[in-house]
């Protein structure tokens, strides 16, 4: 466990160099993708699904917030457009992620743990624990760019690493669109009371998933 630990607080380090640059330089904050949807609805609502596809696309490259985008898709675009459109998004990003990693992230581990039966360990670790972590991801950001490449990495089959990804996600893209679709700038209950279970079930799961490590 120790290997993947130290790879993915590796790669996880570089994300989070995206994540910290990029509010230092105010990119991609909850006031400015809020303001491009608001001009591409003023366009039409085509512009807004393809505007909430490509940010969460760029998630990969560069931290966004990915629960608030898939809020105000809900809201711009309603239930269920909304939910299909950030799944659209989240999907291009988690599998560009998986293919990217597949070429290169063999080298790339290689580069980190050098001794071969160290490499082949974590492999191992991450083929047994790797499907909870990958529908667990969004229960913090870089997480799910961080599972994509690594499954990809450590070769995880693309049947295997869909299907975790469309069990972990596809819950997480109807209740928070559902609920972006029911708020309004005067009632923003449903979409922080959406937000907190989201966040209350993935962390209980991940608690459960340390539980069991431990064992």
């Amino acid at each position: 466990m120790k290997h993947l630990l130290k790879v993915m607080l590796i790669v996880g380090a570089l994300f989070a160099t995206t994540f910290i640059l990029g509010r230092a330089f105010g990119l991609l904050t909850v006031e400015n993708i809020r303001y491009w949807l608001v001009l591409a609805q003023n366009v039409a609502p085509v512009w807004v699904v393809g505007t909430v596809v490509l940010l969460l696309f760029l998630d990969l490259f560069v931290a966004v917030p990915t629960l608030t985008i898939t809020l105000l898709a809900g809201f711009f675009l309603g239930f269920p457009l909304g939910a299909a459109t950030a799944f659209a998004g989240m999907t291009a990003a988690a599998f560009s992620g998986y293919a990217i990693s597949r070429v290169w992230g063999e080298k790339l581990i290689s580069v980190l743990i050098k001794n071969e039966g160290d490499r082949l360990d974590l492999v191992e670790t991450f083929h047994k624990n790797g499907p909870a972590m990958i529908m667990l991801s969004r229960a913090a950001p870089i997480v799910p760019e961080l599972t994509a490449c690594m499954a990809g990495a450590t070769r995880l089959r693309i049947s295997q690493y869909g299907l975790f990804f469309v069990v972990g996600t596809v819950p997480y893209v109807l209740i928070a669109a559902y609920a972006g679709s029911i708020s309004s700038t005067s009632n923003p209950q449903p979409a922080i009371y959406a937000a907190l279970f989201i966040y209350l079930i993935l962390w209980a799961g991940w608690y459960a998933l340390r539980m069991r490590t431990k064992k």
